[in-house]
Formats: C-alpha cells, sequence, structure tokens
C-alpha cells in the first residue's frame, strides 16, 4: 500500500458559504462529507465579508495570497498576515476585510474531540517532518513543486497537488515554493 494517496480534483467540490457571502473548495473532510470531524477547504475570499457562524467549531485559518484583518464582535482585531496562522472560535463570528485585495484562505475545521495543526509555509530546500503512529497528515502544494520521500516511496508534487500521507517513519519534503501541511488526530480515516 502507498504511504501517498493523491485527493484527484474531481473529489473536490465547491460550495457557497452558509451566508453566501463567498464561496470555499472542500478538500476532503471525514470520517464522512455528512458527519465530519475535520474539515479541509480553501475559501475566495473577494471582498469584505462577514464569516459564517459555526457553533461547536474550532478553526484554524490561514490566508494564502494576501493578509486579511477579522474583526470579531466586540471589537477584538487580528490582522492576519500571509501564511500566517490563526486559531478561532466558529462561534465567535468575525468580518474580514482585504486591505490588499482578494485572497485565498486555507481551513482546517475540527469538531467532536477531533485534534488538529494547520502550517502554512514557505519551502526552500529540505524540511524533515516525524510522523507518528495515529496521526495522518494531509500535503498541498501551494506554489512551486517538491519531492517527498518516506520509506524509499517518493512522489513529485506540482501545483495545487494535494494528497494524504498515511505512513509511519521520517518524511523528507525538497523543493521550492509554498506548501500546506495539515496534522489530524482521529480515530476516522480520511476521505470520504
Amino acid at each position: 500500500m502507498s504511504a501517498f494517496r493523491p485527493v484527484p480534483a474531481s473529489a473536490q467540490r465547491t460550495e457557497a458559504w452558509a451566508n453566501d457571502a463567498g464561496t470555499t473548495t472542500v478538500l476532503d473532510s471525514g470520517p464522512d462529507a455528512a458527519e465530519w470531524r475535520w474539515r479541509l477547504s480553501i475559501a475566495r475570499i473577494d471582498r469584505d465579508a462577514d464569516f459564517s457562524p459555526l457553533p461547536g467549531v474550532r478553526r484554524r485559518f490561514a490566508p494564502l495570497d494576501a493578509p486579511v484583518t477579522l474583526t470579531f464582535p466586540g471589537g477584538r482585531e487580528k490582522h492576519v498576515l500571509r501564511l500566517e496562522t490563526f486559531r478561532f472560535d466558529g462561534a465567535d463570528v468575525p468580518h474580514a476585510q482585504l486591505g490588499d485585495g482578494p485572497t485565498r484562505a486555507f481551513n482546517l475545521m475540527l469538531r467532536d474531540g477531533a485534534e488538529g495543526e494547520l502550517i502554512a509555509r514557505p519551502l526552500t530546500g529540505a524540511m524533515v517532518l516525524p510522523l507518528a503512529r495515529g496521526t495522518r497528515w494531509f500535503f498541498h502544494q501551494l506554489a512551486g513543486r517538491a519531492r517527498l520521500d518516506i520509506a524509499g516511496e517518493t512522489i513529485e508534487a506540482e501545483q495545487d497537488a494535494s494528497f494524504w500521507i498515511e505512513a509511519t517513519g521520517t518524511l523528507r519534503i525538497e523543493g521550492g515554493g509554498e506548501v500546506v501541511l495539515v496534522r489530524i488526530e482521529d480515530t476516522a480515516s480520511p476521505g470520504a
């Protein structure tokens, strides 16, 4: 069995936000699409807008093209830089302001005891990632290209490639560009 499981574009779906203020492309969710405990998506934010309320959801959010200023009820404000990850409660609905133009944003949403982490970063040269049992990793090549290797198995990633890494050991990622990595700790298998 391969350590790398691609998520084809045909398996991804674009849908309107719950409040119809934008759209998002769902890359994957699990354990199934309807009763997900975790969900990975890339939202398009084309104008200043309120986010949809998502009670019971813990959000991890990273702007991919330009910074976003989030203003929460009560006046708290957070300027989130490009590729910076910010955590907030889905019930705490912010208003997004686009000072530098439209952006896409990577979202990791967690509920019902699922745990996870979102990392968006430049890739220059090589990085090493330890993969532990009981943890799954999702990889998205945001820009550029990379070569991933674990236990002698290799895959090449071009821009917009997405796949799950289902293995233990040490993963080596080499290349140039920008990547998004998501760690999921959940007893359910990824994929619908």
